[in-house]
């Protein structure tokens, strides 16, 4: 069992979240090129050296994704004997369950900035590969393989090109309509390229 975080974590990830939720609200309100660092530290009530500490960039406050771990943890919480693709479909259901409106409209206004800027898009890409490493780490514990196992980076790299190609589709749906869409398209994925034990 890994600890709990304690008090000064919980204080770090509060105030990431609180600045980045002002980056996102100032993006939205007057565009994101026209917003400064300066406006968003003011705004969370930080200084600009204290913003640099948490987000190197102002491009960082939208490509952070801070659902990342509550996904992680719902995936390995997942029964052992699913595989990979039938625990990532249970993952999404149960995050849709555990997420609030706020937080589901906070990453709907995050998804909408990466689509609509290009410098964010050029970002993104870099986050896509970084998600093929985690979901083939996440995928080769559960299958008990290597993550450099070809089945294993095919199966990662086959669920991070549905989620872009839906994407490119449902980019207008909310975040949780478009969950709902996206778990469709695994079930297209898992008739097409099983990956079990």
């Amino acid at each position: 069992m890994e600890k709990p975080p304690g008090l000064r974590e919980r204080k770090k990830a509060k105030t990431r979240a609180a600045i980045q939720e002002h980056a996102l609200r100032l993006f939205r309100d007057q565009g994101y090129a026209e917003t400064t660092v300066q406006e968003i530290a003011a705004a969370a009530e930080v200084s600009p050296a204290t913003f640099f500490r948490y987000f190197p960039t102002k491009e960082d406050t939208v490509v952070f994704d801070r659902l990342d771990p509550v996904l992680i943890d719902v995936f390995r919480a997942q029964p052992a004997e699913m595989n990979p693709t039938d625990a990532l479909r249970a993952t999404l259901k149960d995050s849709m369950r555990a997420l609030t409106e706020e937080e589901w409209e906070l990453e709907s206004q995050r998804q909408q900035l990466v689509l609509n800027a290009p410098e964010l898009r050029a970002r993104m890409l870099d986050q896509l590969y970084a998600g093929i490493d985690l979901l083939a780490a996440l995928a080769a514990e559960r299958v008990g393989r290597s993550a450099d196992d070809f089945a294993v980076r095919a199966w990662a790299g086959a669920v991070v090109g549905v989620v872009m190609a839906t994407y490119q589709v449902t980019g207008h749906a909310k975040m949780k309509d478009y969950f709902e869409i996206i778990d469709r398209a695994f079930a297209h994925l898992e008739a097409g390229l099983p990956l079990g034990k």
